[in-house]
């Protein structure tokens, strides 16, 4: 594959895999240290890259403490007498007649809604898991002279272990399960196993989830029409076909986060930002990451960001030159765009027109659940396992995110599909999560420890070419989007861009997930978002502060986002050529292109 710079003027540099290598291969460790690292990413495999060290140190460090506060001990054995009785009394009552439950779920918990929980003995079952839940909540929570990670990390660790045994997950202590078992003669469970049979032999030959297969990229997902004008060793890079006769002059770049495939935002007919965008005169750029293996273990965040977001704004810049550009970048593209963009407005590099985020986060601070997993002890265990295979794989990043919610993602799919006998449907959205990607170990690392760890990026110490950048230089203006259910990015930490830099900030809080609350077509029935401009000089407002002034509006974020593109774009145009042939930037493959297809 000929290699193609789009900047005239850029040093040539040795292709990514032969750095890659060269490093990788010239790395000396002592004998002893290659022992333990081969260790450390065997074990991995059979903890899902948790760290036994980690664990064990939360533990110990709670144990401790609570060995060493007889009052605290005291406490929570009153408390657990207190519950026992109320149990007992409740139980008692229960088997004559109905009566008030005393430990209701916390939250949405939809585990015991069914009326058939409600009815004994089945109510004391489910009110005796409660009050065992309820009891280690308040057993793991403040305890004095625990470390904050610590005791997050406890109270996780607790609650998935309760879960394990929550009587909605056996089948005789189940109601529901029991019902549906004597109404089909216990063929639902027939069905279940074969189920379970089928998914296993799936997962054993490397297929994706059942259903899956109707769904193909360039077939009936990531259909928007265009072009691949650049490709290097990590990236290609995607112009979509106009479908009116004017433009805007700015063209829209989207860089989406190398941990997924691309066309999350193309992702069907009908249900594609970027169709969307196309479809109302903005020209499109896409970038595709290449699926890196083992042999592209030392890239790194700075080859991310040169040989990706640079690389692949030099080559906008080729085919439509003197237009500045409106960056987009979803999850950790937007990190990555947040930081090309600091270090271009530090260089005096003025060609973002404007940046735009999608659930991507800045300040890690306060990033949700995901921080569960990141301290020195975690982060050394994943750096050994990823140096042992030379990348992190897809199963070992989709275990820790079912390790997240694994109430949603394990145990009531386990119910549901094995002892109910009810297969999950596939749809576009499933299919494309199914569809995931590897990241290089040094690069997962790096952004692991500067960002989720350190947090250089918030503070000022995040360096590129060997200088510290800052946020408050970007001069563009920003739009955010966060999610009301982000697991990854919680939407409070990505309102933070808001105290992070001196520039107006409109930020939009949409319903849904990481992933769902995005892909938000305009008529689907069920979206609704929140919108607020935010100007530099404002008084600063706490999320909820936020949240509580601006009105519910219904309908997706898609529509005034791109009404907030177009009123920071000129007069409208003839579209640009595609690609920049007499510039070395001949149209290439069709959309969407060869990376994406990479297993």
């Amino acid at each position: 594959m000929a290699k193609r710079t789009a900047a005239a003027g850029r040093p040539s540099e040795p292709p990514l895999a032969a750095r890659a290598e060269t490093d990788r291969t010239t790395r000396r460790l002592p004998r002893y240290t290659q022992f333990d690292r081969l260790w450390h990413a065997g074990q991995a495999k059979l903890t899902l890259g948790i760290s036994l060290p980690a664990v064990a140190a939360a533990w110990s460090d709670w144990a401790s403490h609570l060995a060493n506060a007889p009052g605290r001990q005291l406490e929570l054995a009153q408390a657990a007498i207190h519950a026992a009785g109320r149990l007992a009394l409740f139980a008692a009552m229960a088997a004559r007649e109905t009566t008030s439950e005393p430990f209701p779920p916390e939250g949405d918990d939809p585990r015991f809604e069914d009326p058939a929980w409600h009815q004994f003995p089945f109510n004391v079952w489910a009110q005796g898991f409660l009050a065992t839940q309820a009891w280690w909540d308040a057993a793991t929570t403040g305890p004095r002279g625990v470390t904050a990670l610590h005791e997050r990390q406890l109270r996780f660790m607790a609650r998935n272990a309760l879960d394990r045994w929550a009587p909605s997950n056996l089948p005789l202590t189940n109601p529901e399960v029991l019902e549906r078992t004597a109404a089909d003669q216990g063929r639902n469970l027939l069905r279940g196993f074969d189920f379970l049979a089928e998914d296993l032999e799936r997962q054993a030959n490397g297929k994706g989830p059942v259903g899956a297969d109707a769904f193909e990229v360039g077939t009936n997902m990531a259909m928007t029409p265009g072009r691949v004008v650049y490709r290097n060793e990590l990236i290609e890079l995607i112009q979509y076909t106009p479908t009116t006769e004017t433009v805007h002059p700015e063209p829209v770049l989207i860089v989406p986060a190398w941990i997924m495939k691309y066309y999350v935002l193309d992702l069907e007919p009908g249900n594609s930002l970027i169709e969307h965008l196309v479809g109302q005169g903005h020209t499109v750029y896409c970038i595709s990451w290449k699926n890196p293996g083992e042999a592209d273990a030392e890239l790194g965040l700075d080859d991310y960001r040169r040989q990706g977001v640079l690389a692949a704004l030099d080559a906008v810049s080729t085919i439509q030159p003197s237009t500045k550009v409106h960056g987009v970048g979803y999850c950790l593209g937007g990190t990555i765009l947040a930081i090309v963009a600091a270090a271009m407005a530090r260089d005096g590099d003025e060609r973002l027109a404007s940046m735009s985020l999608l659930a991507a986060q800045t300040d890690f601070s306060e990033a949700g659940e995901l921080m569960l997993f990141i301290d020195e002890s975690q982060i050394a265990y994943l750096e050994d396992m990823m140096w042992e295979q030379g990348y992190l794989d897809t199963e070992q990043m989709a275990g820790a995110f079912r390790l997240l919610r694994s109430n949603d993602l394990v145990w009531s799919r386990i119910v549901r599909q094995y002892l109910m006998g009810e297969r999950d449907g596939m749809n576009a959205l499933m299919a494309w999560n199914a569809d995931g990607t590897r990241m290089p170990a040094r690069m997962h690392g790096q952004y692991l420890r500067a960002l989720f760890l350190e947090n250089r990026l918030s503070r000022g110490r995040y360096a590129v070419d060997g200088r510290s950048i800052a946020l408050t230089d970007i001069r563009a203006p920003i739009f955010a989007v966060g999610t009301e259910k982000d697991h990854i990015a919680p939407w409070e930490s990505v309102y933070k861009i808001r105290l992070l830099t001196d520039v107006p900030v409109t930020f939009a809080l949409t319903n849904g997930g990481h992933n769902a609350g995005i892909v938000s077509r305009p008529d689907h029935p069920r979206r609704h978002y929140r919108l607020d401009t935010m100007p530099a000089d404002a008084i600063y407002q706490p999320p909820e502060q936020w949240v509580a002034g601006r009105e519910l509006e219904p309908g997706s974020w898609w529509v005034p986002f791109q009404a907030w593109l177009a009123e920071r774009s000129g007069e409208r145009t003839r579209p640009p050529t595609m690609g920049a042939p007499e510039k070395g930037l001949p149209p290439l493959d069709p959309a969407p292109g060869r990376y994406v297809r990479e297993r």
